[in-house]
């Protein structure tokens, strides 16, 4: 599954190929609430067919209508703002006061798109820069921790996996994470030293890694924008890739199984060279309350809870998923 900007750019580069003019439509400032963040994009081809997006839809009906009224008539990129005033915001269904700046790109062979494309498929983060006043780009490597930046001349938009995501165990559940992950443009490796499920893996655009769980984690150097998935239910393999993830600056370590077996292995932890902040780290059992009993279920629990910690968003006791136990959490 590919993430929504990774669909939009290979939309794009499918139209030039077959000689359609398009144009790449990208949110690069906002001001107030806004339903689309910096970095947002959108393509647009002939007959008004959209692929992505950069508002809750008012804003695209109105870009889908100006094309078809004007056909593909820009020969440099251009900027463009909505919600201005409060008409204008109930309009295009933006909050009052709310205000969208868009870049409006007319795409030709010298944009780069497929150079970009072969640059992403190799895992690699990359920044393009658009030189609005020519539409000439450039590609080059990306830091970690860059945003897009718009300066009125330039603008340089991010792309690329920002976040990485390994998962220890290569079974059913596991593919339908790093399936979905993959959707929210997570870089995926799946860890598992066991023949009989490595070599069953099958699932594009995933690495798979035959080595040793913990040994895996000291390789990838894991950073802030990294998360770790334990879902073997095997200690040889998950506790030693924990003990190792508890100690780099993961932003997410987590372990399938019931607050039992969760508590058994805080316990066995406890035996290691690990603070009680550092077990205090660990999520377990894993998952936001949904309900969920299926693999795919399961998998959606996880990245919520994932996109919650990721997000900074608070999580209570209660809104824990009990695996094994299909129950609701106590009012």
């Amino acid at each position: 599954m590919d993430s929504v900007d990774l669909e939009v750019l290979k939309t794009c580069a499918a139209w030039l190929d077959a000689d359609k003019p398009c144009e790449l439509v990208t949110v690069v400032k906002t001001w107030g609430s806004s339903p689309r963040p910096e970095g947002s994009m959108l393509a647009i081809g002939e007959f008004g067919k959209v692929v992505g997006s950069v508002s809750g839809g008012c804003i695209e009906d109105d870009l889908i209508s100006r094309l078809q009224q004007q056909g593909f008539k820009r020969l440099v990129p251009e900027v463009v703002e909505y919600g201005v005033s409060a008409d204008e915001a109930h309009r295009f269904g933006l909050p009052c006061g709310g205000t969208i700046q868009l870049v409006i790109e007319p795409l030709h062979a010298r944009s780069q798109i497929d150079q970009l494309l072969l640059r992403l498929g190799a895992h690699e983060l990359i920044a393009r820069t658009l030189d609005l006043r020519t539409g000439e780009v450039s590609l080059a490597k990306a830091e970690k921790n860059e945003s897009p930046r718009f300066d009125k001349q330039m603008l340089r938009t991010i792309h690329g996996p920002r976040w990485r995501l390994l998962i220890i165990g290569a079974g059913q559940m596991s593919r339908f994470l790093a399936t979905i992950a993959q959707g929210m443009d997570y870089h995926v490796t799946v860890c598992d030293p066991r023949e009989e499920y490595y070599a069953s893996w099958q699932l594009e655009g995933v690495c798979i890694d035959r080595n040793m769980p913990d040994d895996v984690v000291l390789s990838m150097q894991l950073d802030a924008r990294s998360a770790v998935v334990a879902l073997t239910h095997d200690p040889k393999l998950d506790d030693m890739a924990l003990l190792e993830a508890l100690k780099s600056p993961a932003f997410y370590v987590g372990a399938i199984g019931s607050r039992i077996n969760n508590s058994k292995r805080r316990e066995r932890l406890r035996l290691f060279d690990l603070s009680e902040e550092q077990i205090a780290r660990l999520h377990g059992p894993i998952g936001l309350y949904i309900g969920s009993k299926t693999p795919p279920e399961i998998a959606i629990s996880i990245l919520a809870e994932m996109t919650a910690v990721r997000n900074q968003v608070p999580l209570s006791k209660e809104q824990q998923i009990v695996y094994g136990k299909s129950q609701k959490p106590s009012a």
